[in-house]
């Protein structure tokens, strides 16, 4: 059975739609992606794992760890892998939606960083022209530059691109302050109505977030030379199923 194809603003709406986290009582289901990495490599990507929180850079510290032939969610780690679920910045779709600002998804990108600001996307890939998670694409290009961003405060970060209709804004405003008490966050910009977010347009009598990308953890991961295979929007977990990076 050939199965129609289906862009990823649309799968993005249908896994938004069945987020039940609450930030204020940090319960709920959240949407999570699985990397595998080297099982002998977990240590040291776990460390730049760490790392990479510690510089703001992940939108979540919470993670699980699964070893060889454990399963996460319906699949089994296979044999000489570890498997890493973190937490995909699409959750804070799901919260703005549930507390009845609905977000229009864009596009993921890259964004170039100085001096620790946010400066422009430098790349961008559109939710309605693909089928394939952006920040994934983008990760395998090599055009990152997560270490230089931890080290420095100088390179290139992935991030999602959101629009909003002008009179959610107080709403917005209230998730995102309710999020950023919580273990769940990265919001790295937000634009003023009818004006562009870094550089991009957004549409008449709306306005743009820029959300750190989940995937941001394992694109320095690969930029330290380790081998990492990345699945993005794997599905929902509840989130207490999690514990914080530096638990391991």
């Amino acid at each position: 059975m050939n199965h129609p194809l289906k862009f990823l603003n649309h799968l993005i709406e249908e896994e938004a739609m069945q987020v039940t986290y609450d930030p204020a009582e940090n319960e709920g289901k959240v949407i999570y992606n699985l990397s595998l990495v080297d099982a002998d490599d977990l240590d040291a990507v776990v460390a730049i794992m760490k790392e990479t929180y510690r510089a703001g850079i992940s939108p979540s510290g919470l993670v699980q760890i699964f070893q060889t032939g454990e399963k996460a969610g319906g699949y089994a780690v296979p044999k000489g892998k570890a498997g890493i679920c973190t937490i995909c910045s699409i959750t804070l779709d799901g919260v703005m939606i549930r507390r009845g600002a609905p977000l229009h998804p864009i596009g993921g990108g890259v964004v170039q960083i100085e001096n620790g600001t946010p400066r422009r996307f430098t790349d961008m890939v559109l939710y309605d022209a693909t089928t394939i998670d952006p920040l994934e694409l983008l990760v395998s290009q090599e055009i990152t530059n997560v270490s230089g961003v931890i080290a420095t405060g100088r390179g290139n970060v992935l991030a999602n691109l959101r629009e909003c209709h002008m009179e959610a804004e107080s709403t917005v405003a209230a998730v995102i302050e309710d999020l950023e008490r919580s273990m769940i966050a990265g919001v790295l910009e937000i634009g003023p109505p009818n004006a562009p977010i870094l550089g991009f347009t957004c549409s008449p009598q709306y306005f743009g977030i820029a959300i750190l990308g989940g995937t941001n953890v394992m694109a320095a991961v690969k930029e330290g030379g380790y081998h990492v295979e990345i699945n993005s929007l794997k599905g929902l977990i509840d989130v207490s199923s999690l514990e914080p990076i530096h638990h391991f």
